[in-house]
Protein backbone atom coordinates (compact mmCIF):
# COMPACT_ATOMS: atom_id res chain seq x y z
CA UNK A 1 0.00 0.00 0.00
CA UNK A 2 1.48 3.26 -0.59
CA UNK A 3 0.03 6.88 -0.29
CA UNK A 4 2.04 10.20 -0.53
CA UNK A 5 1.29 13.72 0.84
CA UNK A 6 2.18 16.68 0.21
CA UNK A 7 2.19 19.50 3.32
CA UNK A 8 3.42 23.37 2.31
CA UNK A 9 5.37 25.67 4.18
CA UNK A 10 4.74 28.82 5.94
CA UNK A 11 5.94 32.34 6.12
CA UNK A 12 6.02 34.60 9.19
CA UNK A 13 3.27 37.28 9.59
CA UNK A 14 3.89 37.36 14.00
CA UNK A 15 7.00 35.29 15.44
CA UNK A 16 5.77 33.44 18.55
CA UNK A 17 8.76 33.21 20.36
CA UNK A 18 8.09 36.90 22.34
CA UNK A 19 4.85 36.63 23.28
CA UNK A 20 3.28 33.23 22.52
CA UNK A 21 0.84 34.61 20.11
CA UNK A 22 1.82 33.97 16.44
CA UNK A 23 0.65 34.30 12.55
CA UNK A 24 1.58 32.71 9.81
CA UNK A 25 0.76 32.01 6.02
CA UNK A 26 1.04 29.15 3.27
CA UNK A 27 3.42 29.25 0.61
CA UNK A 28 3.71 27.32 -2.52
CA UNK A 29 7.13 25.77 -1.54
CA UNK A 30 6.45 22.37 -0.09
CA UNK A 31 7.17 18.79 1.30
CA UNK A 32 6.25 15.41 -0.54
CA UNK A 33 6.42 12.10 1.93
CA UNK A 34 6.16 9.17 -0.18
CA UNK A 35 4.40 6.13 2.56
CA UNK A 36 4.63 2.37 1.99
CA UNK A 37 3.60 -0.36 3.94
CA UNK A 38 6.06 -3.08 4.88
CA UNK A 39 6.21 -6.13 6.71
CA UNK A 40 7.77 -5.00 9.95
CA UNK A 41 10.21 -1.54 11.35
CA UNK A 42 10.07 2.39 10.27
CA UNK A 43 12.21 3.12 8.05
CA UNK A 44 12.93 7.02 7.04
CA UNK A 45 14.81 8.88 4.15
CA UNK A 46 14.79 12.43 2.44
CA UNK A 47 16.23 14.05 -0.72
CA UNK A 48 18.20 16.39 1.63
CA UNK A 49 20.48 14.08 3.73
CA UNK A 50 19.44 15.46 6.69
CA UNK A 51 18.74 14.12 10.44
CA UNK A 52 16.25 11.50 10.45
CA UNK A 53 15.07 11.64 13.91
CA UNK A 54 11.79 14.03 13.75
CA UNK A 55 11.02 11.56 10.73
CA UNK A 56 11.13 8.39 12.84
CA UNK A 57 9.29 10.31 16.35
CA UNK A 58 6.21 11.41 13.94
CA UNK A 59 5.94 7.83 12.75
CA UNK A 60 6.39 6.10 16.18
CA UNK A 61 3.88 8.11 17.54
CA UNK A 62 1.03 6.95 14.92
CA UNK A 63 1.57 3.64 15.38
CA UNK A 64 1.67 4.14 19.50
CA UNK A 65 -1.54 5.72 18.80
CA UNK A 66 -3.09 3.14 17.19
CA UNK A 67 -1.18 0.94 19.53
CA UNK A 68 0.75 -1.03 16.29
CA UNK A 69 4.22 -2.69 16.83
CA UNK A 70 6.43 -2.56 14.66
CA UNK A 71 7.78 -5.87 14.43
CA UNK A 72 4.79 -6.84 13.30
CA UNK A 73 3.74 -4.21 10.51
CA UNK A 74 5.98 -1.45 9.33
CA UNK A 75 6.11 1.62 7.26
CA UNK A 76 9.19 3.18 4.56
CA UNK A 77 8.65 6.79 4.77
CA UNK A 78 10.77 8.94 1.91
CA UNK A 79 10.69 13.16 1.78
CA UNK A 80 11.64 15.30 -0.38
CA UNK A 81 11.48 18.97 -0.83
CA UNK A 82 11.05 22.10 -2.54
CA UNK A 83 11.30 23.94 1.03
CA UNK A 84 14.52 25.00 2.00
CA UNK A 85 15.27 23.24 5.57
CA UNK A 86 16.39 25.51 8.48
CA UNK A 87 15.36 28.91 6.97
CA UNK A 88 12.59 30.41 8.81
CA UNK A 89 10.01 28.59 6.77
CA UNK A 90 8.54 25.97 8.66
CA UNK A 91 10.47 22.65 7.32
CA UNK A 92 9.88 20.75 9.82
CA UNK A 93 6.23 21.48 10.42
CA UNK A 94 5.53 20.43 7.05
CA UNK A 95 7.65 17.44 7.46
CA UNK A 96 5.94 16.56 10.45
CA UNK A 97 2.45 17.13 8.98
CA UNK A 98 3.07 15.21 5.93
CA UNK A 99 4.51 12.37 7.78
CA UNK A 100 2.24 12.33 10.52
CA UNK A 101 -1.15 12.70 8.43
CA UNK A 102 0.88 9.71 5.48
CA UNK A 103 1.83 7.50 8.63
CA UNK A 104 -2.00 7.47 9.79
CA UNK A 105 -3.62 6.97 6.26
CA UNK A 106 -1.67 3.86 5.73
CA UNK A 107 -2.47 2.32 9.37
CA UNK A 108 -5.95 3.14 9.12
CA UNK A 109 -6.69 1.61 5.94
CA UNK A 110 -4.27 -1.82 6.75
CA UNK A 111 -6.19 -2.50 9.85
CA UNK A 112 -9.83 -1.04 9.24
CA UNK A 113 -9.39 1.74 11.46
CA UNK A 114 -10.20 5.13 11.83
CA UNK A 115 -7.86 7.90 10.13
CA UNK A 116 -6.52 11.25 12.21
CA UNK A 117 -8.24 14.20 12.13
CA UNK A 118 -7.09 17.07 11.47
CA UNK A 119 -6.23 18.69 14.47
CA UNK A 120 -5.17 15.53 15.81
CA UNK A 121 -2.92 15.02 13.10
CA UNK A 122 -1.47 18.93 13.63
CA UNK A 123 -1.01 18.02 17.70
CA UNK A 124 0.89 14.89 17.07
CA UNK A 125 3.21 16.13 14.86
CA UNK A 126 3.93 19.87 16.95
CA UNK A 127 4.32 17.44 19.79
CA UNK A 128 7.10 15.61 17.77
CA UNK A 129 8.60 18.30 16.94
CA UNK A 130 8.57 19.84 20.51
CA UNK A 131 10.30 16.55 21.44
CA UNK A 132 13.34 16.62 18.90
CA UNK A 133 13.70 20.25 19.88
CA UNK A 134 13.42 21.83 16.30
CA UNK A 135 10.62 24.19 17.99
CA UNK A 136 10.54 26.53 20.73
CA UNK A 137 7.22 28.02 21.19
CA UNK A 138 5.66 24.01 19.61
CA UNK A 139 4.85 26.38 16.20
CA UNK A 140 1.37 26.25 16.15
CA UNK A 141 1.07 28.91 14.16
CA UNK A 142 3.83 27.37 11.50
CA UNK A 143 1.97 24.05 12.13
CA UNK A 144 -1.45 25.15 11.30
CA UNK A 145 -0.92 27.01 7.99
CA UNK A 146 1.06 24.61 6.79
CA UNK A 147 -1.54 22.34 7.43
CA UNK A 148 -4.55 24.47 6.27
CA UNK A 149 -3.12 27.03 4.26
CA UNK A 150 -4.30 30.49 4.17
CA UNK A 151 -3.54 32.78 6.87
CA UNK A 152 -3.90 31.71 11.11
CA UNK A 153 -3.32 33.88 13.74
CA UNK A 154 -3.05 31.60 17.04
CA UNK A 155 -2.40 31.37 20.93
CA UNK A 156 0.76 28.73 20.52
CA UNK A 157 0.58 28.26 24.24
CA UNK A 158 -3.45 26.81 24.49
CA UNK A 159 -3.11 25.34 20.65
CA UNK A 160 -6.29 27.63 19.40
CA UNK A 161 -7.04 29.63 16.58
CA UNK A 162 -7.95 33.22 16.80
CA UNK A 163 -8.19 33.74 13.08
CA UNK A 164 -7.98 31.07 10.14
CA UNK A 165 -9.21 32.30 6.74
CA UNK A 166 -8.10 32.21 3.13
CA UNK A 167 -4.87 34.36 2.46
CA UNK A 168 -5.09 37.24 -0.35
CA UNK A 169 -2.90 35.70 -3.62
CA UNK A 170 0.02 37.04 -4.03
CA UNK A 171 2.92 36.36 -5.54
CA UNK A 172 5.88 35.56 -2.68
CA UNK A 173 9.55 36.03 -2.95
CA UNK A 174 12.15 34.26 -0.97
CA UNK A 175 15.74 35.39 -0.10
CA UNK A 176 17.87 32.94 1.05
CA UNK A 177 21.26 33.68 1.90
CA UNK A 178 24.01 31.23 2.08
CA UNK A 179 23.58 30.13 5.44
CA UNK A 180 21.17 28.49 7.67
CA UNK A 181 19.69 29.43 11.41
CA UNK A 182 17.72 26.57 13.42
CA UNK A 183 15.19 28.18 15.18
CA UNK A 184 16.15 25.52 18.59
CA UNK A 185 19.24 27.22 18.55
CA UNK A 186 17.64 30.60 19.03
CA UNK A 187 18.22 33.19 22.01
CA UNK A 188 15.05 32.81 23.29
CA UNK A 189 15.58 35.60 26.34
CA UNK A 190 16.68 38.12 24.09
CA UNK A 191 13.84 37.58 21.84
CA UNK A 192 11.59 38.02 24.60
CA UNK A 193 12.77 41.86 24.93
CA UNK A 194 10.55 42.06 22.59
CA UNK A 195 7.29 40.98 23.91
CA UNK A 196 5.93 44.84 23.92
CA UNK A 197 6.54 45.42 20.77
CA UNK A 198 6.00 42.44 19.35
CA UNK A 199 2.52 43.15 21.30
CA UNK A 200 1.89 45.88 18.41
CA UNK A 201 2.61 43.80 15.44
CA UNK A 202 0.09 40.99 17.05
CA UNK A 203 -2.85 43.47 17.14
CA UNK A 204 -1.90 44.48 13.72
CA UNK A 205 -2.28 41.13 12.69
CA UNK A 206 -5.63 40.33 14.86
CA UNK A 207 -6.76 43.58 12.91
CA UNK A 208 -5.96 41.43 9.73
CA UNK A 209 -3.48 44.15 8.84
CA UNK A 210 -1.31 41.39 7.83
CA UNK A 211 1.24 43.35 5.83
CA UNK A 212 1.89 45.71 8.43
CA UNK A 213 2.72 43.19 11.14
CA UNK A 214 4.91 40.88 8.66
CA UNK A 215 6.70 43.76 7.85
CA UNK A 216 6.95 45.64 11.61
CA UNK A 217 7.40 42.15 13.24
CA UNK A 218 10.23 40.79 10.54
CA UNK A 219 12.56 44.46 11.66
CA UNK A 220 11.98 43.86 15.33
CA UNK A 221 13.21 40.06 15.15
CA UNK A 222 15.53 41.24 12.39
CA UNK A 223 17.28 43.66 15.06
CA UNK A 224 17.26 41.57 17.98
CA UNK A 225 18.83 38.38 16.05
CA UNK A 226 21.36 40.29 14.21
CA UNK A 227 19.89 39.80 10.40
CA UNK A 228 20.32 42.75 8.26
CA UNK A 229 17.24 44.49 8.03
CA UNK A 230 18.23 46.26 4.75
CA UNK A 231 17.15 43.49 3.04
CA UNK A 232 13.21 44.18 4.09
CA UNK A 233 13.99 47.90 3.35
CA UNK A 234 15.37 47.66 -0.22
CA UNK A 235 12.36 45.16 -0.97
CA UNK A 236 9.55 47.59 0.10
CA UNK A 237 11.93 50.34 -1.84
CA UNK A 238 11.44 48.30 -4.77
CA UNK A 239 7.50 48.10 -4.54
CA UNK A 240 6.83 44.99 -2.11
CA UNK A 241 4.10 45.34 -0.29
CA UNK A 242 5.37 43.71 3.26
CA UNK A 243 9.09 42.22 3.59
CA UNK A 244 10.65 40.80 6.67
CA UNK A 245 12.20 37.95 8.48
CA UNK A 246 10.45 34.43 8.29
CA UNK A 247 10.79 32.67 11.91
CA UNK A 248 14.04 32.75 13.10
CA UNK A 249 16.00 33.34 9.74
CA UNK A 250 17.63 33.32 7.84
CA UNK A 251 15.06 33.79 4.99
CA UNK A 252 13.57 37.08 3.97
CA UNK A 253 10.18 37.35 2.06
CA UNK A 254 8.36 40.00 0.32
CA UNK A 255 4.72 39.93 -0.72
CA UNK A 256 4.43 41.61 -3.95
CA UNK A 257 1.93 42.44 -7.14
CA UNK A 258 3.00 40.80 -10.30
CA UNK A 259 4.83 43.69 -11.78
CA UNK A 260 7.24 44.65 -8.95
CA UNK A 261 8.16 41.07 -8.76
CA UNK A 262 11.44 42.14 -11.25
CA UNK A 263 12.01 45.36 -9.41
CA UNK A 264 12.39 43.52 -5.99
CA UNK A 265 14.88 40.32 -7.49
CA UNK A 266 16.95 43.55 -8.89
CA UNK A 267 17.18 44.99 -5.18
CA UNK A 268 18.09 41.65 -3.93
CA UNK A 269 21.17 40.96 -6.46
CA UNK A 270 23.66 42.77 -4.40
CA UNK A 271 23.10 40.03 -1.52
CA UNK A 272 24.87 36.70 -1.77
CA UNK A 273 22.27 33.99 -2.28
CA UNK A 274 19.67 33.35 -4.18
CA UNK A 275 15.85 34.28 -4.80
CA UNK A 276 13.13 31.89 -4.56
CA UNK A 277 9.60 32.60 -6.34
CA UNK A 278 6.40 30.94 -5.17
CA UNK A 279 2.86 32.08 -4.10
CA UNK A 280 0.47 32.01 -0.96
CA UNK A 281 -0.89 28.61 -0.59
CA UNK A 282 -4.50 28.02 0.62
CA UNK A 283 -4.55 24.79 -0.25
CA UNK A 284 -2.22 23.28 2.75
CA UNK A 285 -1.90 19.37 3.51
CA UNK A 286 -3.22 17.02 0.92
CA UNK A 287 -3.22 13.53 -0.64
CA UNK A 288 -1.46 13.33 -3.84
Amino acid sequence: MKKTVRSPGSATIINAIATGFGSAFGIGLDIECDAKSTSDSITCSNDVGADTTLMELCARKVFNHYNIDDNDFGISLKTKSTLPMASGLSSSSASSNAIVKATSLIIAEEFDLKPLDDLEIVNMAIDASLEAGVTITGSFDDATASYFGGVVVTDNKNREFIIRERMEDHSILVYMPNYYSKSGDSDVNRMKLLAPLVKEAFDMACNKEYFKALTLNGLLYSATLGFDSTIAIDALSAGAIASGLSGTGSSFVAIVDDDSIDEVKESWDKYEGNVIETQVDNEGCCLL
